[in-house]
């Protein structure tokens, strides 16, 4: 990682301990906006980290640049920081003006075996008529604004959809995060619908893939940090359990699967730009649930009852590792697509997969 990378590391860790409060939490899972959590965080232009220079943002690799996504996991902010910074870039590749304020990303990528909601994009009267429906969109009914990736006569476009334009179903994920169903109907103005640089509703779907594989790597990294330390201080039959072998056995576990977890995010973070179909992607996403469930298991079982309080900020990081790892398709599914693309590839291109991820 280069100086300006462990700058934008450092400084954001400073500004998570800072803004991110047991009440920021809780007042947040309650359904209320944390603008002040929000202003401090636009103020240091993270939302704009992954926006290259001369377009206003930060000019730096997207793998340093997302490692503030990690750091705010690991915190378990309640913000859609990885979304904004995600739309942010699509609107500059785009060249369309960011509205500033949050932002979140909806795709119209139908997952496989799924119902389908199809989100069309239509020219009409100069402009354009988007309509569909977006399911548990990340804080759709919270943002400034929606980037929509959709296709328009086989061409994928970007179009911005500011708040208000839309209608809301609220809804919440297991950790209480908003995921709202949003409902489109309008007509868009020409500056905000644009061809899309490089991106395809399938690729967006990839790249909010990508964001959540590197949360929970994030969210692992804290998860055995904080089980480690209660391990060491909780003492029974005389001495620290964490001097008991079944509990060491245990914490080599996490530790392995939060090392997994944290390499298949560095895949995911240098696939984030690429084009759609690149297996890393779904390399990450399928090891990273994996993680996610056997970590948050052992997480809980050696913080015995105390650790499913509500009081305890363990379930502040394991209730987004179990939502995390179903979003944007789960395990199964990407390994799914794994399978299918080992097939495709055959005896002969199996092997360059592989090594190619």
């Amino acid at each position: 990682m280069s100086e300006t990378g462990r700058i934008l590391v450092d400084t954001a860790t400073r500004l998570f301990q800072n803004i991110v409060t047991p009440r920021e939490l809780a007042r947040a899972e309650a359904g209320e906006w944390p603008q002040d959590a929000w202003k401090a965080v636009e103020e240091l232009g993270l939302p704009l980290a992954l926006v290259p220079e001369d377009q206003g943002g930060f000019g730096i690799d997207p793998v340093e640049a997302l490692a503030a996504v990690r750091v705010a996991a690991a915190f378990a902010l309640p913000l859609p920081l990885g979304e904004s910074m995600l739309a942010n870039r699509l609107l500059a590749g785009a060249g369309i003006d960011a509205p500033g304020g949050a932002l979140s990303v909806a795709s119209a990528a139908i997952p496989a075996g799924r119902p389908a909601y199809p989100i069309d994009l239509v020219p009409e009267n100069g402009g354009w008529r988007l309509t569909g429906v977006a399911r548990r969109v990340p804080w759709g009914g919270k943002v400034s604004g929606v980037v929509v990736v959709a296709e328009a006569a086989g061409v994928p476009h970007v179009a911005l959809v500011p708040a208000g334009r839309f209608e809301v179903a609220p809804g919440t994920n297991l950790a209480g995060e908003p995921r709202d169903d949003l409902t489109f109907d309008c007509v868009m103005e020409p500056s905000q619908v644009a061809p899309a640089a490089g991106v395809t509703p399938e690729g967006l779907r990839a790249a909010g893939a990508a964001l959540r594989s590197i949360q929970i790597a994030g969210a692992l990294a804290r998860v055995l940090e904080m089980t480690v330390q209660y391990a060491n201080e909780r003492s029974q039959f005389g001495r620290p359990i964490g001097k008991f072998q079944a509990i060491q056995q245990s914490l080599a576990v996490l530790a392995g699967q939060t090392a997994a977890a944290a390499a298949a995010a560095d895949l995911a973070a240098e696939a984030i730009t690429a084009p759609a179909g690149d297996h890393r992607i779904a390399v990450a996403k399928a090891r990273t649930g994996e993680a996610a469930s056997v970590a948050a298991a052992i997480a809980h079982q050696v913080h015995g009852a105390i650790g499913f309080t509500h009081e305890h900020s363990l379930h502040h990081l394991t209730r987004r590792l179990w939502s995390w790892r179903d979003e944007f398709g789960n395990d199964a599914e990407w390994s799914r697509r794994l399978g299918h693309a080992a097939i495709a590839a055959g005896a002969d291109g199996l092997w360059p997969m592989i090594t190619a991820a």
